[in-house]
């Protein structure tokens, strides 16, 4: 269990807030808004009404107890600078902020942010990735180049090993573990037979995963 603060109870606040809570973190909410702070008060830790702009009021937080503050200001990117940079002077271990804009990203990290999360920009590459191929079920970006993706297995492969496919040399991608309703196992054994039931957990370069992903 970790302690985490949310800053700002936009959409994305609000549902990071829930999310949170939901894997057993200790969660504090603030916003200056009353009724957002309500709406979100039954599912976490502790909700405060609060202008987090205001030094004394973070000062009060003691932001430094906290393992993760998140800044989710959505409609002020003065507020989030002004936030982002006050947390790191409070002595707050590690600050992600929200950025709607590469250039609004460049400006949290240089005050301090200790990283950046693009709702809108991540939640488009998922969803250009999950109707760019057929079998696409999830989809995480690791870098510029690689990628995470959830994948239908392949109907060729049903019935082989994945000695036989040669997957990694075939189609330069690693199966790293196998799908089986909701649960997800680590798959190393070169033996393995792929099932059609499964979906499979592949990690490499985006268009090498796509090209998978498209495969009958």
């Amino acid at each position: 269990m970790r302690s985490m603060l949310v800053i700002g109870l936009g959409r994305f606040g609000t549902h990071l807030a829930k999310k949170l809570a939901q894997l057993n973190n200790e969660v504090m909410v603030i916003d200056q808004d009353e009724a957002s702070v309500e709406k979100v008060e039954p599912f976490v830790t502790q909700a405060q009404i609060g202008d987090c702009a205001d030094e004394e009021v973070l000062r009060a937080l003691g932001v430094g107890n906290f393992d993760i503050c998140f800044v989710c200001i959505s409609d002020n990117f003065q507020s989030s600078l002004e936030i982002t940079c006050l947390l790191k002077e409070l002595g707050a271990k590690y600050v992600v902020s929200k950025a709607d804009r590469e250039i609004h990203a460049k400006f949290l990290l240089k005050v301090g942010a200790d990283a950046i999360v693009h709702p809108e920009r991540d939640m488009a590459q998922r969803t250009a990735a999950r109707y760019s191929a057929k079998n696409v079920f999830s989809y995480t970006e690791l870098s510029d180049e690689y990628a995470i993706s959830e994948v239908k297995t392949p109907g060729k492969w049903v019935g082989k090993s994945i000695r036989e496919v040669n997957v990694r040399s075939a189609h330069d991608v690693n199966i790293i573990g196998v799908k089986r309703g909701s649960t997800i196992l680590p798959l190393t054994d070169p033996s393995y037979i792929f099932q059609e039931s499964e979906h499979l957990v592949v990690a490499g370069e985006k268009d090498n995963l796509l090209r998978v992903a498209d495969m009958d």
